[in-house]
């Protein structure tokens, strides 16, 4: 829900909330002290190896030996030349192949799947700790890329015993799931319904999905900021010039009746409006789009991986930009694989989800051609 909530910001600012959410996350699976953990987060140490107060202190887990596989970590961060993240290299030692891993021919690497008895989670609870331990440090500027310290550099040529404690697994945890899998209560869903039945007559009209015309977010935004101009509909998530000029003035004349009607006192009446900030990479990405680079190059001259930059232009062509890829499309995945994915949200899809259309296409194509196709589609159909 986070994650979906931060689709269609600045690459910088998506960047940073998923830094913040995963060091909750980390903070919450790990079973290291807790004060440890929260000290080290600010700079600090805590030099004693139990608190005598926190849930993990109190309740430790088991240890076990794992110089080897903190020296595992290390080399692989010296071998991709510490310009990666900790879900990179987790990625590399349990050999899975991501787009970002094939991309970057690290599944040609030595390290590559030399832990693929264990997953991507033991991994990142090894980084985690090596962290900690100060072995390595994250270059927050930079996104979060790992670099290694003098100790750890250190510590390869001379290991010596390292204890690591695995983290808590709560991925059978039932409690709270409807929590996250419900709408936020500030949904007007009366006029959420009203919106949705308005879309599914457009795209009726214009014979293309209803998703096509607004996504469920979009729409979601627009029950609870109730935009009234097409200045206003700019502002709302995945809805850009474009889209508003396209499709937003029967939205915002039905928006504009309900707010008369039921007298609501609308969020943006109450707030000081603000410019957004246009950002420089999302510019740099459509101008290297109309010279045709490969989406390789552009990572590499902003110091991305590949998935980071086709999540940009998800939300660069979600805002209403057309953007043509096929340039690049064409030299990836063959005329055959284009046709059935694009037809696949052609004529079968019901949303745009990512996740779904993985479900429905199988296992026969891998999600990063599933996404190009998607914004093709999306581009072509929408914008």
């Amino acid at each position: 829900k986070l994650e979906k909530f931060m689709q269609g910001k600045p690459i910088a600012e998506q960047e940073i909330g998923k830094q913040l959410l995963l060091e909750t996350v980390s903070y919450a699976e790990s079973s290291v002290c807790r004060r440890k953990l929260l000290l080290h987060y600010f700079g600090e140490e805590y030099e004693k190896e139990n608190c005598e107060a926190c849930d993990n202190c109190l309740h430790p887990k088991d240890q076990f030996e794992g110089s080897e596989a903190v020296v595992n970590v290390l080399e692989t961060v010296l071998a991709v030349k510490e310009k990666f993240k900790a879900d990179h290299i987790a990625h590399i030692l349990s050999g899975k192949v991501t787009s970002a891993v094939k991309s970057y021919k690290h599944n040609k690497l030595e390290y590559f799947g030399i832990g693929e008895d264990k997953d991507e989670k033991f991994w990142n609870m090894v980084i985690r700790q090596a962290l900690i331990a100060k072995f390595l440090t994250k270059d927050i500027e930079n996104y979060g890329l790992l670099k290694i310290t003098d100790k750890g550099m250190k510590f390869i040529e001379n290991p010596s015993s390292f204890m690591l404690a695995e983290d808590h697994d709560y991925a059978d945890t039932t409690d709270g799931e409807n929590a996250f899998g419900a709408k936020t209560a500030a949904v007007d869903e009366e006029l959420f319904s009203i919106l949705k039945d308005l879309r599914k007559k457009i795209s009726k009209l214009k014979d293309v999905p209803p998703f096509v015309i607004f996504q469920d977010p979009s729409l979601e935004d627009m029950a609870i900021q109730y935009p009234v101009t097409l200045d206003e509909l700019q502002n709302i998530s995945g809805v850009g010039a474009g889209k508003a000029q396209r499709y937003g003035k029967e939205f915002i004349e039905i928006i504009k009746k309900y707010v008369e009607e039921k007298e609501i006192i609308r969020p943006l009446d109450m707030v000081v409006k603000s410019v957004v900030n246009k950002s420089g990479i999302k510019v740099y990405i459509i101008q290297s789009i109309d010279m045709k680079r490969p989406l390789e190059d552009i990572a590499e001259a902003k110091g991305l991986e590949i998935a980071e930059v086709i999540s940009e232009i998800e939300a660069i062509v979600n805002s209403g930009t057309r953007l043509n890829l096929d340039y690049y499309i064409n030299t990836v995945i063959d005329e055959d694989r284009q046709h059935d994915i694009y037809s696949y949200f052609r004529e079968e899809a019901e949303s745009d989800s990512l996740e779904a259309a993985i479900k429905e296409l199988g296992n026969e194509f891998e999600e990063e051609e599933i996404r190009l196709m998607r914004i093709k589609f999306l581009s072509e159909m929408g914008n």
